[in-house]
């Protein structure tokens, strides 16, 4: 019997840059291109309709790009060591290649099967591994700003390091597979095309047109100013070693330009992308992290998680426009502008005072892109309960970040119809609004829109003192 690769497709739904898939072609004849629906996964209580959906959506694309090279996608389902047991029944695995994923779930998985198999972990998920990335004496960077100095000094990936995809793949015939499923039903359509090929358009488009821009429009949440290929590179429909070479590539003809470009844009994305490979490290060598606050003390925070108002701010009905435009565009399209993802984090537990794991299993259950490093990452950064060096004193105000990064009020009449004919200079707050102007403007509130659920200066106050005892606290029991 023929010896055959397997290449084990976690997050690189995708041929072109694919160092697992390249290096399974050089072991054997023959390779394997495998997925495993993990119902340990499936049953999480952070799976997302939305994201599956567009998980099975790439699959099926995949699948179509497999068959015009020769080749098909296998699914199984089941525990990974005991769906290779089985698999090795049917044909003789010489050796597993998989894109090495950094979740203390992933290594325990990867760790359990390299018990039982011959299993090659290869890069992809990251440009520099968790472990490459270190202070001089051997910790982990636990602040960004020197983490980036340091992976910035490391060597960079180059066009020439990027990898052709493969023109033909020889993958043994009639190996039983289970359907891709059916996208789940979904009241509303995702705004994101899955497969390699949109992250290549997507790629190229945002270079072409809008990087140059990328500093000064990114935070404009009405503005089409992001790169929104958050979805893809969740997924590895793009690799990050892919995007980074973008960035690096649009920075040094920028520099090299004859007209006023000054690298600024792409060099903020590309800060953008190490912030990701950042809160990976974090999870890598932290992994408490997804049970609790990085920086322990605060979880002892006496949070007032109360219920209605958790409801009134998953459903966009909290009376703040702002907070209540991004949560509605997050439960109908399953994405949200970075700018707005902090707004709403921010008021959830400043505001609120509910305790961020709350939120950040939401995201996750609702998200595409929902990453369970980056989620984390950014959850804990606005709670100043994260790695950041500014702790728990930046509370965001709502309405002022409203007027800062949606001025005119566009992001808001789009995604809260009720507040459309509000005038410009009651868009961000509609409740100062007289009775006559409410009744003109068809937006009463209290009936057609809900007044603030909670008073921003009571709340500051309220948050500011919860933090400080929880460290007193903290430091008492010492």
């Amino acid at each position: 019997m023929t010896k055959t690769a397997v290449w084990w497709i976690r997050r690189d739904l995708r041929l072109t840059d694919n160092t697992a898939l390249t290096a399974a072609l050089a072991a054997a004849p023959q390779v394997l291109p495998l997925f495993i629906l993990d119902p340990a996964l499936l049953a999480s209580a952070y799976v997302g309709e939305k994201r599956l959906a567009f998980l099975w959506a790439g699959l099926r694309q995949l699948d179509a790009d497999l068959r015009q090279r020769g080749s098909y996608l296998v699914m199984r389902q089941g525990e990974a060591t005991a769906v290779f047991t089985q698999l090795q029944q049917e044909i003789e695995i010489g050796a597993i290649f998989a894109a090495e994923d950094f979740s203390p779930y992933a290594r325990q998985r990867d760790t359990a099967v390299s018990n039982h198999f011959q299993l090659h972990l290869l890069p992809g998920v990251v440009v520099q591994h968790p472990t490459e990335v270190l202070k001089q004496d051997g910790q982990p960077y636990t602040v960004f700003t020197p983490f980036s100095k340091a992976w910035r000094q490391r060597p960079l990936p180059s066009p020439a390091d990027l990898l052709p995809a493969p023109a033909h793949i020889p993958t043994p015939a009639n190996v039983t597979s289970l359907p891709i499923p059916e996208r789940p039903f979904l009241t509303t359509a995702i705004p994101f095309q899955a497969g390699e090929t949109a992250a290549q358009q997507r790629l190229d488009q945002f270079t072409a047109t809008r990087i140059g821009a990328y500093k000064q429009d990114r935070d404009f949440v009405a503005l089409d100013g992001t790169s929104a290929l958050s979805p893809y590179l969740r997924f590895g429909m793009l690799s990050a070693r892919q995007a980074v070479v973008a960035a690096l590539t649009a920075y040094r003809q920028a520099i090299t330009a004859t007209t006023d470009a000054d690298g600024k844009g792409p060099d903020t994305w590309l800060n953008e992308l190490i912030w990701r490979e950042f809160y990976v490290t974090i999870l890598y060598h932290f992994p408490h992290v997804m049970r609790g606050s990085f920086r322990r003390e605060y979880d002892a925070i006496s949070w007032h998680n109360d219920a209605e108002e958790f409801a009134a701010w998953r459903s966009g009905q909290t009376g703040y426009p702002i907070v209540d435009a991004a949560m509605r565009q997050l439960q109908q399209s399953g994405w949200m502008h970075n700018r707005a993802r902090m707004i709403v984090a921010s008021f959830l537990v400043k505001d609120l005072l509910i305790d961020w794991r709350w939120g950040e299993t939401w995201f996750m259950q609702q998200l595409i892109d929902g990453d369970p490093a980056a989620n984390n990452g950014g959850w804990q950064w606005t709670a100043g309960t994260g790695t950041d060096a500014a702790p728990y004193f930046r509370i965001f105000n709502p309405v002022s970040q409203s007027q800062k990064f949606d001025p005119h009020g566009d992001y808001i009449r789009r995604w809260v119809p009720e507040l459309r004919q509000v005038p410009g200079e009651f868009i961000h707050e509609p409740w100062l609004m007289s009775t006559l102007a409410q009744k003109k403007s068809g937006c009463v509130i209290g009936q057609d829109y809900p007044r603030p659920i909670v008073d921003h200066k009571m709340a500051r106050q309220r948050t500011l003192e919860a933090y400080k005892l929880a460290k007193e606290n903290v430091a008492y029991h010492k």
